[in-house]
């Protein structure tokens, strides 16, 4: 497994990673749907469609770890200002639609790519001291009131308790 080479290409545009599950969907029904079409080759040289796919899938990573620190630290900047914050995180719901699509298709294809494996270890890690903080926090980081639109992307709501837990902000 070589760990040491985790990509972090991050040139594609962060307005993309909305319409992540679409490409990733769309990806796999035409790559995977019909099985591994180059099964004798060696799990070193991928074929095209998998690059494809682990592209995709690194870079929602990125894209979704980047949007978790971007949340925490807003988190403890306004704490100090507020006692109930409500924020509108726009994608977030694609985002996590994104990341099990992520989760799914790393499962299926875990030995073709080792890289995205370390990736999705990180985030994972990320995500659950995300989600303990939250709770030690008192904070209802996955409690979604109300959508925009229709289009389902949910509003984040975070009720903080009545004392200032970052007095040093």
């Amino acid at each position: 497994m070589s760990n040491g080479k985790s990509a972090s290409k991050s040139t594609s545009k962060p307005t993309q990673q909305l319409l992540f599950s679409e490409a990733l969907q769309h990806s796999c029904s035409m790559s995977y749907a019909k099985g591994p079409q180059q099964a004798d080759l060696p799990t070193t040289s991928a074929s095209p469609a998998q690059d494809t796919v682990m592209e995709c899938i690194l870079q929602e990573i990125t894209a979704v770890s980047r949007r978790l620190e971007g949340i925490d630290s807003t988190i403890c900047m306004l704490a100090a200002e507020t006692k109930s914050i409500r924020l509108d995180i726009v994608g977030f719901q694609a985002l996590v639609t994104g990341l099990e699509q992520c989760v799914t298709t790393m499962e299926d294809h875990i030995n073709t790519m080792p890289e995205c494996d370390q990736e999705l270890l990180c985030l994972r890690s990320k995500l659950i001291n995300l989600e303990d903080r939250s709770r030690r926090d008192n904070v209802n980081f996955f409690q979604f009131s109300g959508t925009t639109g229709g289009v389902g992307y949910p509003r984040l709501s975070l009720e903080y308790p009545p004392y200032n837990y970052m007095p040093n902000l």
